[in-house]
C-alpha cells in the first residue's frame, strides 16, 4: 500500500471520519491486493513484446512468399490478418482483458499495413495521405467501440500524422513553419489531459505521449524556422486557423472551461517560430526560458509533478543552447571548458534544489 493511502487514512482516522478497525481492515486487504499485483508489470511486458513478435513474424513470413501469391491470396491474407487479430482480441475479452487489448492493437496495427498493401495489390495510384487518413479511421473507431487506451493512442497519433501529410504534399515550402506549431501545441493539449478530477489510463497515455514530444518539437520548431527565413513565403491565413483551433477544440473536449490555459502556448508557440524566423537570439532564448517557466507554474497550479520536471528540463536545455550559441565562442578555449563545467555542476544543483522544493509543495498542497 502506497505511503500517500496510508496518510490519508491516519487522516480519516483521525478526524474521525473512519474507525481505526476498519481503517486497519483497509490496510490488510490493500497489503495483500498488492502482493498479488506486485508483478504485474513483468505481464504486461511480455504481451506487448509477444504481440510485437507475433505481428512481425506474419508480416515476414508473408513477405517472403508475395511474389508467388495472386491477388486473390494476397487479399485473403491482408484481409485475415486485421480480422483474425480482432476475433481473437473478442474471443478473449472475457477471460484476460489484457490478452484482449493486446490483440485488439495488434489489429489495428495490421489495418495500416493492410491499407498499404491493398494499394500494392491492384496498383491503386491515390493520393497517399488517404492511408493514413483511413488508418486514422479505423483506429478512431476502435477507440469508440473497445475503449483500450492502446486505440487512443494510435488515434492521437495518426490524426495528426495525416493532418501534416496533407500539408506536407502542397505546401512543401513552408509545411514547417505551420506544422511545427500545430505539433508543439498539440503536444502541450496532450500533456494537460490529466487535469485534477479527470484520470484515466488514456488521459495517461496522452500524457506521456506530450511529455515525450513537447522538448523535441519545441527544437524542430527553431530550427525549422531559422531554415526558412525571411525569403520564403508564409503559411496561408487559413493553415494558421487549422494549426491553433484543432488543439484548441481538442483542448476543450478534454478540459472544458479549463481549456483556456493553451490559449498562452498558442501565442508562445506562434512567437517561437517567428522569433527563429527573424533570428532574433536573444529574444529568443528569453522566449524559450519564458515558455519553461510557463510550464513549471501550470504544473504548480494544476499539481502535476511531470509539467515541472519538464518546465526545469526545458529551462536547462535552453541555458545550455544560449552558452553554446552565444558564449561559447566568445571566451578562451580552456575557461569555457571551465566555465561550462561549473555551469553543469553549478547549474544542476540549483535546478535539482529547485524542482524538488517544487514537488514538494505539491506534495504538501496534496496532503
Amino acid at each position: 500500500m502506497s505511503r500517500d493511502w496510508n496518510r490519508k487514512l491516519d487522516d480519516w482516522t483521525r478526524e474521525g471520519l473512519l474507525d481505526p478497525e476498519i481503517a486497519e481492515r483497509i490496510r490488510r486487504y490493500e497489503s495483500r491486493n498488492g502482493e498479488a499485483s506486485g508483478f504485474r508489470w513483468p505481464v504486461l511486458l511480455a504481451l506487448a513484446f509477444g504481440a510485437l513478435l507475433i505481428g512481425a513474424g506474419i508480416l515476414l513470413f508473408v513477405a517472403a512468399h508475395w511474389d508467388s501469391l495472386s491477388p486473390a491470396q494476397r487479399m485473403a491474407i491482408v484481409f485475415s490478418m486485421v480480422a483474425g487479430f480482432h476475433l481473437a482480441g473478442a474471443a478473449v475479452a472475457s477471460r484476460w482483458h489484457a490478452l484482449s487489448v493486446a490483440l485488439h492493437a495488434l489489429g489495428t496495427v495490421a489495418l495500416g499495413a493492410a491499407i498499404a498493401l491493398t494499394g500494392q495489390i491492384f496498383h491503386l495510384a491515390a493520393h497517399w495521405p488517404q492511408g493514413i487518413l483511413f488508418w486514422a479511421i479505423g483506429a478512431a473507431a476502435g477507440a469508440a467501440l473497445l475503449r483500450d487506451w492502446p486505440q487512443f493512442v494510435a488515434s492521437a497519433l495518426l490524426a495528426p500524422a495525416w493532418i501534416v501529410s496533407e500539408w506536407s504534399v502542397p505546401y512543401s515550402s513552408s509545411s514547417s513553419l505551420v506544422i511545427c506549431p500545430f505539433l508543439l501545441l498539440l503536444a502541450f493539449v496532450y500533456i494537460g489531459a490529466l487535469l485534477p478530477g479527470h484520470s484515466s489510463a488514456s488521459r495517461n497515455a496522452l500524457c506521456v505521449i506530450g511529455s515525450i514530444a513537447v522538448l523535441p518539437l519545441a527544437w524542430l520548431a527553431v530550427l525549422a524556422a531559422e531554415r526558412y527565413n525571411t525569403s520564403h513565403p508564409l503559411p496561408s491565413a487559413l493553415q494558421w486557423l487549422i494549426a491553433l483551433a484543432l488543439p484548441c477544440l481538442l483542448a476543450f473536449l478534454l478540459r472544458g472551461a479549463s481549456a483556456w490555459v493553451i490559449l498562452p502556448f498558442a501565442a508562445w508557440a506562434v512567437a517561437l517560430v517567428f522569433l527563429s524566423r527573424y533570428n532574433w537570439s536573444l529574444a529568443l532564448h528569453l522566449w524559450c526560458a519564458a515558455g519553461a517557466i510557463a510550464l513549471t507554474t501550470w504544473g504548480l497550479q494544476e499539481a502535476r509533478p511531470e509539467r515541472i520536471n519538464l518546465g526545469v528540463a526545458g529551462f536547462a536545455m535552453t541555458v545550455l543552447a544560449f552558452y553554446f550559441s552565444t558564449l561559447m565562442d566568445k571566451l578562451g578555449r580552456s575557461f569555457s571548458l571551465v566555465s561550462l563545467g561549473i555551469l553543469f555542476l553549478l547549474g544542476g544543483w540549483l535546478l535539482e534544489k529547485a524542482r524538488r522544493r517544487l514537488i514538494a509543495r505539491i506534495h504538501g498542497a496534496t496532503a
